[in-house]
């Protein structure tokens, strides 16, 4: 397998497709960089070299007791980039992913870095708090923790229904998008699933989101029933300066697979330009 090993000894698998300028994808939680084969195929196939890893804890990587925080993940994106000395990168992140683009460019800057997408993103800020009211209560993310470690096989199952939004009237998500949604699940580590939960769900994105200086595309379902639209890729149109923004009437948080030909012919214009 290809393979980087972190600074802590962490094994972080990655895909490296094509030839061209480069696209780096970060995935959602809790999947692997599987989830972006739709993307990648595409765009691999239009003149584009297309790379992605797996989350540290997540599906072929090692699964660490420690570096369950945004920080780590962005230094491990960080890694892949440095070890495959990639430039005028253009960096794509899902939900969790997101965040950790977001992060990677507050820590890491964009000298490496071309342009930015962030789809159905987690930034900037997920949880309720004193200072972000409309945000979702803490209980919801306590009790996505309560039922991992319960009988995280069976929450699994259940929560790709939403994630792909197949129980929505008219929705119609096949039974192999759902049983891949688990499959991909089923390979993260308990204890990195669990600790990614208050990874995605309480980092504060706003001051490394400030730091953005390239073109940045923001694409978001509008029935995205995992990620609120309203506090998340709303409000980061108002923090990035050159930010567009694409969304999609009743598009689920799983757009990449459900909308996956217009996430594609999105993507590649954005890229193109």
């Amino acid at each position: 397998m290809s393979t980087i090993t972190t600074e802590d000894g962490t094994e972080i698998y990655y895909k490296d497709w094509g030839e061209g300028p480069a696209v780096v994808f970060s995935h959602g939680w809790p999947l692997n960089s599987d989830a972006w084969d739709g993307q990648m195929l595409f765009l691999s196939q239009q003149g584009f070299r297309v790379v992605a890893h797996d989350r540290r804890g997540h599906g072929r990587s090692s699964q660490p007791s420690s570096g369950n925080t945004m920080d780590r993940y962005a230094d491990d994106l960080a890694a892949v980039i440095n070890a495959l000395d990639l430039r005028d990168v253009t960096l794509v992140g899902h939900s969790t992913g997101g965040g950790e683009v977001a992060r990677y460019i507050g820590r890491h800057g964009t000298e490496r870095v071309a342009k930015a997408v962030l789809i159905g993103a987690v930034t900037p800020l997920l949880v309720k708090s004193p200072e972000h009211p409309d945000g979702v209560p803490k209980e919801v993310f306590d009790d996505l923790r309560s039922r991992v470690a319960a009988d995280r096989s069976q929450f699994y199952q259940e929560l790709a229904v939403q994630f792909y939004g197949a129980n929505r009237p008219g929705n119609k998500v096949s039974q192999g998008t759902l049983d891949q949604f688990w499959l991909w699940s089923m390979q993260v580590g308990l204890k990195n699933a669990y600790e990614c939960i208050a990874v995605f769900s309480e980092t504060d994105t706003t001051e490394d989101l400030e730091k953005f200086d390239i073109p940045t595309l923001l694409m978001h379902g509008e029935d995205d029933q995992i990620v609120p639209i309203d506090i998340t890729s709303r409000k980061v149109a108002q923090i990035v300066d050159d930010a567009r923004e694409i969304y999609y009437p009743g598009g689920s948080h799983g757009l990449t697979a459900t909308l996956q030909d217009q996430v594609n012919a999105d993507l590649l214009a954005f890229l193109r330009e």
